[in-house]
């Protein structure tokens, strides 16, 4: 495999498959098998997964939530998810830890940087939940910050797209898809990787991104082991 320690980046919305809300066996179990795949191989896997598909902070701000109060009803999801990925990866034999920013054992232990790389050197897949804890800011700035702390080579944000593109390939059918760019053109382009603060605190910190299409199973191995499915975006190409 091309890398030793990666930050999986998991979508929220991703978990629901098919369905408008919560949570698709079908989705968990693709997860579970593919990074049970990458994970047999030695790679150390830290993971961070949002909490779209059961509550947003920010779009409940928008529906008369309180904006703080919204926040931390999206960090509760996100340990939901984390819950849910975790029962999915030991039903296939692998082993794994959740850990929250929040403190709620037993339900997880409580993060810090010391135990999350204690246990990926012990073999276990992490699986960090709970954002950074603090309101108004997303779970993409949750996994730059974790992706740093855990010293990882680069974040995986595996996404229901293939790529970073030059619009929105959903609504523009001439969008093309870059294979290589860098943070600064992604500045100059205004594209929408992740919000500008995780993605600020990627680039400063030297952590690249790889975005890619995690809902073809297999797509994680293949882009672990350096085919171009999907987009690096890095300081310099």
């Amino acid at each position: 495999m091309k890398y030793n320690r990666i930050l999986l980046k998991l979508s929220g919305e991703s978990l629901q498959g098919e369905q408008k809300y919560g949570l698709s066996p079908a989705v968990l179990q693709s997860y579970a098998e593919q990074i049970k795949a990458v994970a047999e191989s030695g790679v150390q896997i830290g993971i961070v997964i949002g909490g779209g598909n059961i509550f947003r902070g920010l779009q409940g701000a928008k529906k008369g939530f309180d904006r703080v109060k919204g926040d931390q009803m999206g960090m509760l999801a996100t340990i939901i998810n984390s819950l849910a990925l975790h029962s999915a990866l030991e039903d296939n034999g692998v082993k794994a830890k959740v850990l929250t920013s929040i403190r709620m054992e037993p339900i997880g232990e409580y993060y810090s940087k010391a135990k999350a790389i204690e246990y990926l050197e012990a073999g276990y897949v992490v699986i960090i939940g709970g954002g950074t804890s603090n309101p108004y800011f997303s779970t993409d700035t949750a996994s730059a910050l974790r992706g740093i702390e855990i010293e990882a080579e680069v974040m995986f944000k595996g996404t229901r797209v293939d790529g970073v593109y030059t619009a929105d390939p959903e609504k523009d059918p001439t969008a093309t898809k870059f294979d290589r760019i860098t943070f600064d053109e992604v500045y100059n382009r205004d594209l929408k990787v992740m919000d500008m603060t995780a993605f600020t605190l990627c680039k400063e910190n030297g952590l690249d991104i790889i975005v890619f299409d995690m809902d073809t199973p297999g797509n994680l191995e293949k882009v672990m082991q350096g085919e171009n499915i999907g987009t690096l975006v890095c300081k310099e190409i």
